[in-house]
């Protein structure tokens, strides 16, 4: 059958699979454990929204911490150059691993690096949340490529077969640079003189960087070896992460960062921005970063944006606040994703943005666990079928899921018992992962909504080996080539049942 489209009768059995795996799903949906096990091997497409820090287990960073000779200060858990105290068992600052002898040591930093044995009404999920990465970020830096090996490495083991990451990859090299730019309203003239005055060297230092850091990840995961890990199978691909809660000047430097990477390396495909949304600078100058984004994009209109917007609640700012970041960061920011988008109902006109969101195909990334983490945002309180019921597309994804102590399995499942989903509603989810992904090319669905092929595979069903025209069509797109491999493995698992 190499090279040709599947008979009616195949067709026929891979509906009769997809029924009867509909019917098994149905019969443990109120069985979490045997979910869980159900979900675990469910092939789920891609994350869309995933912070390369975030996703790292603080195990993991306690042991590079050690291997660095990094200190940790008991009573803060932050971590600090040496020297360090020459005793493990007294000193207020000893070596990072002391944690391997002392046992409540190893605890406490594990909690703190984390939302493990995080108690709710106790501490705010939102400060613990945040905090953790000050008190980490040391034991990650020079650690990048383990960073991204366990990342796709915990990518495989939810099923998942492409993740973007959300990395700030040159350092701190923009944040050196953008302070020694005058700021001026003129948003050209400080681009020349950024390209001018070394942006252009960190571009190339930047890439360079990463060759090393994938060089590093394919080694850590022996890839290309006979005992190569199961992430290696995993695309990844970047977005440039701008630390919007530092100084303007900084912010416009590495949005304008961003853009050049995404223009001249393709494993950059686009950008966005992060640091919690409720902080004053983001706050104050939300307005301003919508601007340069506007700006910027007209320069650059190839270059994909996906935008923090809406991850806000009354407990942390006034209502006025949420009337108008997920409107602005569509209309003026120019996102084509939308990352959280909780508080989407304050918004004036909620409605009518819904219905905008719809008509313009703009996904929404959710992330359960660390809305209801961050938030107090779960179930009935979460938009998440809001957006559903007005037609505009959703895709689940992890967030933080080091921090979270959770994985995408784990928001599949809140998912599932918090809003009753059917198993086509979770191909739904993972179709439409990879359909809004920022991969190029043309896509494998001709009609998303419904999920009929392009007429170049429409002969056949997707997931089969593909017709003549259907290969040359999936040679041209990279994001069709990853749906059609998504169809494959829902054909494989489905043919289990």
């Amino acid at each position: 059958m190499t090279g040709q489209s599947k008979t009616g009768a195949e067709q026929r059995v891979e509906q009769r699979d997809e029924r009867r795996t509909a019917h098994y799903f149905e019969s443990i949906r109120h069985q979490p454990p045997q979910l869980l096990a159900f979900l675990r091997v469910m092939p789920k497409g891609g994350d869309l929204h995933n912070h390369l820090d975030g996703s790292l287990n603080a195990e993991n960073l306690i042991d590079w911490a050690a291997t660095d000779g990094l200190c940790v200060e008991r009573s803060s858990t932050q971590l600090d150059p040496p020297p360090c105290d020459d005793s493990c068992a007294k000193g207020d600052k000893p070596a990072a691993g002391c944690a391997y002898k002392d046992q409540v040591l190893y605890n406490s930093i594990v909690d703190a690096w984390s939302m493990r044995n995080w108690e709710r009404g106790h501490e705010s999920g939102h400060d613990h949340f945040f905090a953790t990465f000050g008190k980490f970020s040391p034991a990650a830096r020079g650690h990048r490529g383990e960073a991204i090996a366990e990342a796709v490495h915990q990518a495989a083991e939810d099923r998942l077969q492409y993740v973007e990451l959300m990395h700030t990859a040159d350092g701190a090299q923009a944040i050196q640079l953008g302070p020694k730019m005058q700021w001026s309203d003129d948003f050209g003239q400080m681009r020349q003189w950024l390209l001018s005055n070394g942006l252009a060297d960190i571009v190339s230092a930047t890439r360079a960087q990463l060759d090393k850091d994938e060089a590093s990840m394919r080694g850590n995961l022996k890839c290309e070896t006979q005992q190569a890990d199961p992430g290696c199978e995993v695309t990844v691909r970047y977005l440039y992460q701008v630390l919007r809660g530092l100084p303007r000047e900084v912010v416009f430097t590495q949005i304008l960062l961003g853009f050049e990477l995404a223009k001249s390396d393709p494993r950059f495909v686009g950008l966005n921005l992060v640091m919690p949304e409720d902080w004053y600078v983001p706050m104050h100058d939300f307005d301003l970063h919508m601007h340069i984004l506007d700006y910027l994009h007209g320069l650059y209109p190839g270059v994909h944006i996906s935008l923090h917007a809406g991850e806000l609640s009354r407990a942390l700012v006034p209502p006025e606040s949420m009337r108008f970041h997920i409107r602005e960061s569509v209309e003026l920011g120019h996102a084509e994703r939308i990352g959280h988008g909780v508080d989407v109902m304050n918004e004036d006109n909620a409605a009518g943005l819904l219905r905008e969101m719809a008509q313009r195909n703009i996904l929404v990334e959710v992330c359960l666990t660390s809305n209801d983490e961050i938030l107090g945002v779960k179930g009935d309180d979460h938009s998440f079928i809001a957006y559903r019921r007005a037609g505009v597309p959703v895709a689940l994804a992890t967030d933080d899921e080091g921090v979270s102590r959770s994985d995408l399995t784990h928001d599949y499942l809140r998912a599932v018992l918090a809003y009753s989903l059917s198993y086509a509603d979770l191909k739904e989810l993972a179709r439409n992962s990879l359909e809004h992904s920022f991969l190029p090319g043309d896509s494998l669905w001709r009609d998303a909504k419904i999920f009929a092929p392009v007429s170049a595979c429409g002969a056949g069903t997707p997931g089969s080996n593909p017709s003549p025209s259907c290969r040359k069509f999936l040679a041209g797109s990279e994001r069709a080539h990853m749906q059609w491999k998504l169809e494959t493995e829902f054909t494989r698992f489905e043919n289990k049942y």
